[in-house]
């Protein structure tokens, strides 16, 4: 595949700790939410087995966070998401799917609440500032939108435990998984909450001090040897075999919740408001065509940049390849597809065309064990 220069400028926004990733070595980036992200360092086999051994930081400062506070605060949050969060307590990070008024998915972000009427929104790659700020146009809603001036450090691994008590003391032991707390480095205070977006656990620092934020990661990094960290990146491979969607690529605008597998976050028998409820009642009623699953394909490489048809061995179209990367773990591609239906069964075999050559592989559940 041939590389391209990204041309950076100020509306492709560079973050707080670009310039130390450069100085590591970092090898490409993607572009997410109009920011820099960075995608490998050695490659992502390398990347995948140390992953899964030790423990890494990411720069994932593109997972913006839309701040939402005022006495109609909760009201918006709850107009944007299919989940009941009635009864979300403070200190909650919340996985949430975002709906429009058919239904369909705008987003599929964390959400934390903060304070009563203070939350935020820890989004994945789609403009879901404007549309908060639509509905509370639209509805005459007392509330002040914006982006947080806030960069992620991502601490992920089976070494992130150690090395986050390291850093910030022995208490952070007690943080439980999707909580939040603050927790102190240099007398300075950080909201972490025990997330990411790894199967590996671990840790998201929230930094609102560019500079002390700084003297952070450096400070991970002066320590790092003992617990061989690595600066790296959110791994394809492990994200997908872990079942980790990510919008955009796997599921978009034209996709619902229940094809998306995120019946648990969907409330329709509470009396919850929110848009779209009675077109996902809808689709619950009539169910669903094709649901997103896991495959796995016979072959060791794939460059995918659109989706990919996929038949049955009858030559019936049944679906379509929407993420796909050589796993470590099975040697194979593994990949992320929206297939109808009838064809949604564990080792039901498929034929897919790569590189003008016909395929064989198989669909599994997710994530792919």
């Amino acid at each position: 595949m041939k590389k391209i220069i990204i041309s950076k400028s100020r509306r492709l926004r560079s973050t707080p700790f670009t310039s130390r990733i450069e100085e590591q070595g970092v090898k490409s980036y993607t572009v997410y939410n109009h920011m820099l992200l960075p995608t490998t360092f050695s490659t992502p086999e390398d990347e995948y087995n140390h992953l899964k051994k030790y423990v890494q930081i990411w720069d994932v400062s593109v997972q913006r966070e839309i701040e939402i506070s005022g006495k109609d605060s909760s009201k918006l949050i709850q107009l944007m998401t299919c989940r009941d969060l009635s009864k979300a307590q403070k200190g909650g990070c919340y996985y949430a799917p975002l709906v429009d008024g058919d239904g369909k998915m705008i987003n599929d972000p964390l959400i934390y609440k903060l304070e009563e009427d203070k939350w935020r929104v820890c989004i994945a790659d789609s403009d879901v500032m404007l549309f908060a700020k639509g509905i509370s146009s639209a509805k005459n809603l007392s509330v002040n939108i914006f982006e947080a001036n806030v960069d992620t450090l991502a601490v992920q691994g089976p070494k992130s435990l150690e090395i986050m008590k390291k850093v910030f003391g022995e208490q952070i032991k007690d943080l439980k998984f999707f909580k939040f707390d603050f927790f102190k480095f240099d007398n300075k205070k950080y909201l972490i909450s025990r997330s990411g977006y790894s199967k590996q656990g671990g840790y998201e620092i929230h930094i609102e001090n560019k500079d002390a934020g700084l003297k952070l990661y450096d400070y991970f990094f002066e320590i790092g040897n003992d617990f061989n960290l690595k600066p790296g990146t959110p791994n394809h491979p492990e994200r997908i075999e872990g079942g980790l969607l990510s919008y955009g690529n796997d599921m978009d605008i034209g996709d619902n919740p229940y094809e998306c597998g995120f019946d648990q976050y969907v409330n329709l028998e509470s009396d919850i408001t929110f848009l779209g409820k009675e077109s996902l009642k809808k689709i619950k009623s009539e169910g669903i065509k094709r649901k997103l699953m896991g495959v796995k394909i016979n072959i060791k490489s794939i460059n995918l940049i659109n989706e990919i048809p996929i038949f049955s061995t009858s030559k019936k179209k049944i679906g379509e390849l929407r993420s796909a990367a050589l796993s470590p773990k099975f040697e194979k591609i593994v990949g992320i597809a929206m297939i109808n239906k009838e064809f949604c069964k564990p080792f039901q075999k498929f034929e897919i065309k790569i590189n003008n050559n016909l395929i064989e592989g198989e669909i599994c559940n997710l994530p792919i064990l």
